[in-house]
C-alpha cells in the first residue's frame, strides 16, 4: 500500500473544484475508521450515506427507528466541515414489507400508507433538520422501458401516481431550508429521459416543492456519449431545476442488462488499456459537468475506491469491477488524474 503522503502528492479533488462545484462520496460507518478517512476528509466534501438512511435499514419496524448509522455518518461530516446529501426518503425497493400491510398481512389502504409515509419523512426529515443540506426525495419512480410515467411500486398501486408530489409536500414540511431532489438512472436514455421529464414538468407546473433532479450517474467506459449526457443536463435545466451527479462510477464493463453469474470473470484483472479508457471517458464526463456549471450543483461518486463498490458482484456475481478514481491500495488511478488535471 502507498504511504499517505505518495497518495495525496497532486492537488485534491475538492481543490480542483471549488469553483465549480461540490464532491462527494457515497459511505456507510465502516468508512469512518481506518485508512479511509485521510483521503475521504482530504478529497471529498460532502457525504450521502449510501445506506443508513434508506428505508428499510432506518426504519426496520412500525414505532422503532435505527439512528446509529445514520447519526454517525452525519456526525462525521459535521465535525470535517463537509456537506450531508440525504438519500432516500422514498424508494419501492428497500422499503420494508410492514409499510404496505397491516397487521393480518392485508394491504393498507391509501389513507394509511399516506399517514405512514407523512411519519416517515416527518421523523427522518426532521431529526436531520438544519444538517442535510439536500435530500433525494423520491427514488427510482419511473420504469426502465415502456410508455409510462410511473413504476407499478406498492406506493403506486396504493396511493397512485400523487404518492410522489405528497412526498415532497412532506419532506418541504419537515425542513423547509433543504433542496428537494428526485433521483433516477438510465436518464440518458432518450425514451426514460423522457418520462421523467414528463414527471417533473407536472409537478412543477403544481407548483410541488422539487428542487432539482438527481442523475445517478451509473456509467460505464461505454457511455454515455458527450451529446446525451448534455441533453440530459440541459433539458432538466429548462425547467428551472438544479442538476446533481449523484451515484458517479465508471464500470470497466459494458452495461449487463440481467444479473448472471460469472465466477470466471472474478480472475480477471484490469488492463492499462482500459484504465486509459476509464480515464478518457471521465475526463470527457467533467468536461461537460464543468462547461454546464451554472446548472450543475454537485458530484458524488458511489463509494470511495476500487477496494469496495456495490457493483462487486453486481450484476455479474463474482465478477470484481474497478469503477472509482482510487485503485485498491487507495491510490490515484489515471481516471483521478483527468478529472483533477484540466
Amino acid at each position: 500500500m502507498l504511504a499517505a503522503g505518495q497518495v495525496f502528492a497532486q492537488k485534491t479533488l475538492k481543490e480542483a473544484y471549488k469553483d465549480y462545484f461540490p464532491i462527494g462520496v457515497a459511505v456507510a460507518p465502516r468508512n469512518l475508521t481506518g485508512p479511509e478517512v485521510e483521503l475521504i476528509v482530504r478529497q471529498f466534501n460532502s457525504v450521502t450515506p449510501e445506506n443508513a438512511m434508506k428505508m428499510g435499514p432506518i426504519h426496520p419496524e412500525p414505532g422503532r427507528y435505527a439512528w446509529e448509522a445514520a447519526d454517525a455518518i452525519v456526525d462525521f461530516a459535521r465535525r470535517n466541515g463537509m456537506k450531508v446529501r440525504g438519500h432516500t426518503l422514498c424508494w419501492h425497493n428497500q422499503t420494508p414489507r410492514w409499510f404496505f400491510t397491516d397487521s393480518t398481512g392485508k394491504r393498507v389502504t391509501r389513507d394509511v400508507l399516506l399517514a405512514r409515509l407523512k411519519q416517515h419523512i416527518s421523523d427522518v426529515a426532521g431529526r436531520y433538520r438544519g444538517k442535510v443540506y439536500a435530500w433525494d426525495v423520491v427514488n427510482e419512480a419511473v420504469p426502465d422501458t415502456g410508455t409510462s410515467i410511473y413504476r407499478n411500486s406498492g406506493f403506486y398501486e396504493i396511493i397512485g401516481e400523487d404518492y410522489i408530489e405528497k412526498a415532497f409536500e412532506y419532506a418541504h414540511a419537515a425542513d423547509p431550508d433543504a433542496l428537494l431532489f428526485y433521483n433516477d438512472y438510465n436518464t440518458e436514455n432518450h425514451s426514460k429521459r423522457e418520462r421523467i421529464f414528463q414527471l417533473l414538468k407536472k409537478l412543477k407546473a403544481k407548483n410541488v416543492p422539487v428542487h432539482g433532479v438527481g442523475l445517478q450517474g451509473h456509467w460505464s467506459v461505454y457511455e454515455p456519449s458527450r451529446d446525451d449526457l448534455e441533453k440530459s443536463i440541459r433539458q432538466f435545466a429548462g425547467l428551472g431545476l438544479a442538476v446533481q451527479i449523484t451515484e458517479l462510477d465508471v464500470s470497466v464493463y459494458p452495461k449487463e442488462h440481467e444479473r448472471r453469474d460469472g465466477a470466471a470473470a472474478s480472475k480477471q484483472s484490469v488492463s492499462q488499456e482500459t484504465l486509459a479508457r476509464q480515464a478518457d471517458h471521465y475526463k470527457m464526463l467533467f468536461d461537460v459537468l464543468r462547461k454546464n456549471k451554472d446548472v450543475v450543483t454537485g458530484v458524488t461518486f458511489w463509494n470511495v475506491s476500487d477496494k469496495s463498490s456495490w457493483l462487486d458482484n453486481f450484476p455479474v456475481r463474482g465478477r470484481k469491477d474497478y469503477p472509482l478514481l482510487f485503485d485498491e491500495n487507495y491510490a490515484p488511478k489515471p481516471a483521478f488524474h483527468s478529472v483533477v488535471d484540466f
